[in-house]
C-alpha cells in the first residue's frame, strides 16, 4: 500500500466539502476526467482524499504525482490475477464483469476505515465513486455506514452508460474480442445498470444521450433517480495553440488509447476506408495514429506508405498542433470524446462523424466538420487541405467553443453544487 501525507489547503468560497473520492485507476492526464475533477475540487478549497488502485509502475507513479496536488492519496495494488479471478467468479452469476473487474477487498476495507472517524461519526461529507468499475465500492460503503445509521451520501459518477456502448460494440466493433466481450456482458450489464441507477444519492453522467440510455434501463415502476449531466472538459491551459509550432500542409492525426476496441475500429476504418479516398487525390497526405498499446492489426497499418503508428508518446500536443486536421471517425461509442475536445482546444480543425459530435453543442461547419460516410469524411478532409483560411477559421472557432462549454472549473463547480445538495438532503 502507498499512503501519502496531507498538505495544507486554502479554503475556497462557500461550504468546504470533505470528499472521499474512490476511483478504480489513478487519475492522470490519461485518466482525464477524475484527474481534472480532483484537482479542480482542491483548487476550489474542498478537502479531497483519493482512494485508488494501481496495476503497474506507471500507474503507481501517477498516484504518487497526484499526492502532490490533492489533500491525501491512498493507492493499493490491483494484481492482474485479482481482476481475472473476479471475472471468473462473476461468470456464472448475473453480475457484469465490468462491475467486478476492479474489486479489491483491501481497498474496500480501507475505504470503510477512512470513512468512519474515531468517535464513530463520518470522517467525510460525501463519497464520490467513479465508473461502473467503481460502483461496488459505493454499495459496500453504503452498507457499512447504514449499519451504524451514519448519514454519508454517495454520488456515483457513471461517466458513460456502458450498456449503450456494449449494444453498439456487439454489432459494430472491428475488434473480434471487443465484439465478443460486449455480447457476453450486455444483458447483465443492462440489468445491473438499471438497478444501480437508483441506489445512490445522486448520479452524474457526461451526455444527454447516455442519460436517456441509462434511464431507459430502469426496472418498470421504479422512481426516476436524480441523474445530472456533468460533461467532460479540457485543460485549456495545457491543450492550447502554440504559435511556435507550424502547421504541416498535409497531415492528419488520429489519437487515443489503441487497446480500446472502439479506437481500434476507428483506426481500421480510417486507414482502410477513408484515407484511400483521400490518397487518390492527395497522395502526399500523411496519416499519424497516436496512442498507447496498439494491437497487431493497428501496428501493421504503419507498414503502409503514408501511415505512421507511434504507440505511446510522452506528449500528444505536438502531434495535434502540427496536424492539418484531427480526425475522429467514431462508428460507435458512448459519452463525450476527449479526442474531439483536445483537438479543438489546440485550434486544430476537427473532422468527426455524427456519432462523435452528437453530445456536443458545437455548430457543424463552424466549430468542426461533421461527415457521415467514408466518402463524405474523405471529402471533408480534402476540403480542409485545400483551404488554409478555412483551416484557421474552424480551428479558432473550435477553440472558442471549448473555452465556452468545456471549462473544467465550471464543470467542477457544478459537481460541488451536487455535493452540497446531497449533504443537505442527508442531514435534513
Amino acid at each position: 500500500m502507498l499512503e501519502f501525507g496531507s498538505r495544507t489547503l486554502v479554503p475556497g468560497k462557500g461550504l468546504v466539502v470533505r470528499v472521499l473520492f474512490v476511483v478504480p485507476y489513478p487519475p492522470s492526464r490519461i485518466r482525464v476526467r477524475s484527474y481534472n475533477l480532483v484537482r479542480q475540487l482542491t483548487a476550489l478549497g474542498h478537502e479531497v482524499t483519493v482512494l485508488t488502485l494501481w496495476s503497474d509502475a506507471a500507474e503507481r507513479a501517477d498516484a504518487a504525482a497526484l499526492a502532490r496536488q490533492v489533500h491525501h492519496v491512498v493507492a493499493l495494488r490491483l494484481p492482474r490475477w485479482r481482476s481475472l479471478w473476479n471475472c471468473l467468479q462473476a461468470l456464472p452469476t448475473r453480475k457484469p464483469l465490468q462491475a467486478v473487474y476492479c474489486w479489491q477487498p483491501a481497498l474496500a476495507r480501507q475505504a470503510a476505515d477512512l470513512a468512519i472517524s474515531a468517535d464513530g461519526q463520518p470522517a467525510f461529507d460525501v463519497v464520490h465513486v467513479e465508473h461502473l468499475r467503481g460502483a461496488e465500492y459505493g454499495l459496500y460503503l453504503q452498507a457499512r455506514l447504514a449499519a451504524g445509521q451514519r448519514p454519508l451520501p454517495v454520488v456515483w459518477d457513471s461517466v458513460d452508460c456502458i450498456s449503450y456502448l456494449f449494444r453498439q460494440a456487439a454489432t459494430s466493433s472491428h475488434s473480434r474480442f471487443g465484439a465478443w466481450a460486449a455480447r457476453l456482458d450486455l444483458a447483465r450489464t443492462e440489468r445491473y445498470e438499471g438497478w444501480l441507477a437508483g441506489r445512490f444519492a445522486h448520479v452524474s453522467i457526461v451526455s444527454a444521450i447516455d442519460r436517456q440510455a441509462l434511464l431507459g434501463l430502469l426496472p418498470p415502476g421504479e422512481k426516476q433517480p436524480a441523474v445530472s449531466l456533468l460533461p467532460n472538459g479540457v485543460e485549456l491551459d495545457y491543450f492550447c495553440p502554440d504559435p511556435a509550432t507550424g502547421r504541416e500542409p498535409a497531415s492528419v492525426v488520429f489519437s487515443g488509447k489503441m487497446s480500446y476496441h472502439a479506437n481500434v475500429t476507428m483506426a481500421l476504418y480510417l486507414a482502410q476506408e477513408i484515407m484511400p479516398r483521400v490518397w487518390r487525390q492527395r497522395p502526399d497526405v500523411q496519416l499519424t495514429i497516436v496512442g498507447k498499446a496498439p494491437p497487431p492489426e493497428v501496428r501493421v497499418l504503419g507498414q503502409r506508405p503514408g501511415v505512421a503508428v507511434t504507440g505511446l508518446v510522452e506528449d500528444i500536443r505536438p502531434y495535434l498542433r502540427r496536424a492539418t486536421a484531427a480526425v475522429v471517425p467514431l462508428l460507435y461509442g458512448a459519452g463525450l470524446q476527449f479526442k474531439v475536445l483536445e483537438g479543438m482546444a489546440c485550434a486544430t480543425p476537427v473532422v468527426a462523424t455524427p456519432q462523435a459530435a452528437a453530445s456536443l453543442a458545437a455548430v457543424p461547419g463552424r466549430d468542426l466538420l461533421v461527415a457521415g460516410s467514408a466518402e463524405e469524411f474523405a471529402g471533408a478532409i480534402l476540403a480542409l487541405l485545400a483551404d488554409p483560411q478555412r483551416q484557421q477559421a474552424i480551428g479558432a472557432a473550435g477553440r472558442a467553443y471549448v473555452e465556452s462549454h468545456h471549462n473544467w472549473a465550471t464543470i467542477t463547480g457544478r459537481l460541488a453544487e451536487i455535493y452540497q445538495q446531497v449533504v443537505h438532503q442527508a442531514h435534513s
